[in-house]
């Protein structure tokens, strides 16, 4: 199978263009390199395309071959989004409607979106499940949600085989640090090595359910094998649930030194809890096991060690 990775020169991107191709199909990354970064695809087989979700054009020429696309490209952050809304509406909803709307027209057999559990936002009901309200609480969140909703109506309206997931809290090697919307793992672990204080926005009891990129990949190959297909979005999350304070005493523990930590006031329009419902997921993907976070995290850790 051919695959069009959108995104695909991006953290996620790239190590599943990586897994694509250990799963014996051809992967393609199509990325305007403004978040991603072509030394990601180092050593890997995938083909860059560089190019904008935006340029209908060049996007239709690279899927030309494909026969699936995971779409990936995004611009992420909810800070990011809050300082320019309009550029993340643009590149979130507009540009999947144009991956959504090449994929029609090329007559693609399989198109996968990204979909983030943002979308929950300000509804406190833990797990989250799909059934729940969405009441998203920044730009990002809405962009997001506009992009979920447009690949279900053209699954629905089109007969688009479509399969769009909600991403909780992705971490793993090639995830970017250092720059002022870093993820939180990877801003831990890059100060954690770099011996500067760890940066927590608020008291650190904010809680996230963790998701190893190995187990997101691992679930969209297999997604992509038995060509997944589901009406309504998918959380993407095995229903952990961990504190950044206990993340912080984890790599501790990894790192065997004692980490010192900077509160700084609560980041607007993030969410104080996340957790997702896995029982759909469980039922759709019964034989992916998820990556324990303290052995995602030592991964995490090892990597980020031959990159400082």
């Amino acid at each position: 199978m051919h695959v069009l990775v959108t995104g695909g020169a991006g953290f996620i991107g790239a190590n599943l263009c990586e897994a694509l191709e250990l799963a014996g199909h051809t992967a393609t990354a199509f990325d305007d390199l403004s978040t991603g970064d072509e030394r990601n695809l180092d050593g890997r087989a995938a083909n860059l395309i560089v190019g904008s979700i935006l340029d209908t054009e060049v996007l239709n020429a690279a899927a030309d071959p494909a026969d699936a696309i995971v779409h990936l490209a995004a611009r992420p952050s909810v800070p990011r989004s809050i300082a320019d809304p309009i550029a993340s509406h643009i590149v979130n909803a507009t540009g999947t409607v144009n991956v959504l709307e090449t994929a029609r027209k090329n007559g693609l057999r399989h198109v996968i979106t990204a979909g983030s559990s943002s979308v929950y936002g300000a509804n406190p009901t833990l797990p989250k499940h799909v059934g729940l309200a969405t009441r998203p609480v920044s730009p990002y969140a809405a962009s997001k949600l506009a992009a979920e909703s447009y690949t279900l109506a053209y699954g629905h309206s089109y007969g688009l085989p479509t399969l769009s997931f909600r991403f909780f809290n992705v971490f793993g090697p090639l995830q970017a640090a250092g720059h002022a919307y870093a993820a939180v793992v990877p801003a831990f672990v890059d100060a954690a090595l770099r011996g500067e204080p760890l940066p927590v926005q608020g008291d650190g009891t904010q809680s996230r359910d963790f998701t190893f990129v190995d187990t997101l990949t691992s679930v969209i190959v297999d997604a992509l094998n038995r060509q997944v297909t589901c009406d309504d979005p998918v959380n993407l999350a095995f229903g952990t649930r961990t504190d950044l304070l206990t993340v912080i005493e984890m790599l501790r523990g990894l790192i065997d030194q004692d980490l010192r930590v900077d509160h700084g006031p609560n980041r607007a329009g993030d969410v104080p809890h996340s957790q997702a419902d896995a029982s759909q997921i469980s039922e759709l993907f019964p034989t992916v096991t998820p990556t324990p976070l303290d052995i995602g995290l030592k991964a995490t850790v090892d990597w980020m060690r031959t990159v400082i």
